[in-house]
């Protein structure tokens, strides 16, 4: 199995939600986009919009991150960022804003 650093962030935002983990949103200039591809996956949440998945562009795992490329206006703020399910990466380490 090949390993990709996938993303290296100072300027990642985290995202809280109810009673759910905490989400860490990096920036896409900051995610080696090279790396993803788009998957056929999409997914709709009633307070942030479609969501477009991305897999690993080596086939080692299957939808690793997650975007709204067209937010609702009122989370525009995550508009140009990807977040990344944490048991689908070995490692998430950041330094985020909040």
């Amino acid at each position: 199995m090949d390993e990709a650093i996938l993303a290296d962030s100072r300027d990642a935002l985290i995202l809280k939600e109810a009673s759910l983990n905490p989400v860490y949103y990096i920036p896409r200039a900051d995610v080696a986009m090279g790396e993803l591809s788009m998957s056929d996956t999409s997914t709709h949440c009633p307070y942030k919009g479609d969501a477009s998945y991305f897999s690993a562009r080596n086939g080692d795992a299957k939808d690793v991150a997650w975007s709204y490329e067209n937010p609702f206006d009122h989370m525009l703020i995550i508009q140009g960022y990807l977040a990344f399910y944490p048991d689908r990466v070995d490692a998430i380490e950041t330094t985020a804003r909040d």
